[in-house]
């Protein structure tokens, strides 16, 4: 699985996760819909490809500030408790960051 894969099967996931247990909707609602295929275009066009660092210390915003503010809400909520859901994700995206925070200087 490549690294864009990757993303996007994880920001599925925290969409999902925060639409059906922080929204309560039992399938997809139209926001968490929109948000979903917007973070996979952005993916698909992102232009570091497999070499992509993680968002939080990519030096390239690519969402507009509406739907950047979304997914930090998301994210916000999501992300702690992934960890029940997909714990060796969490630890790989954390390695990653802190290596691109590490790299980079």
């Amino acid at each position: 699985m490549t690294r864009i894969e990757n993303e996007k099967r994880i920001v599925e996931t925290m969409i999902r996760l925060y639409c059906r247990r922080k929204e309560g909707n039992k399938t997809l609602c139209p926001e968490c819909a929109q948000l979903l295929e917007y973070a996979h275009q952005r993916l698909d066009r992102c232009k570091y490809g497999n070499d992509k660092p993680t968002c939080r210390v990519c030096p390239i915003h690519c969402y507009r500030p509406t739907m950047k503010e979304r997914v930090r809400q998301v994210m916000r909520w999501s992300g702690p408790r992934l960890i029940i859901y997909n714990p060796l994700a969490v630890i790989a995206h954390t390695l990653r960051e802190w290596r691109g925070k590490h790299h980079s200087t």
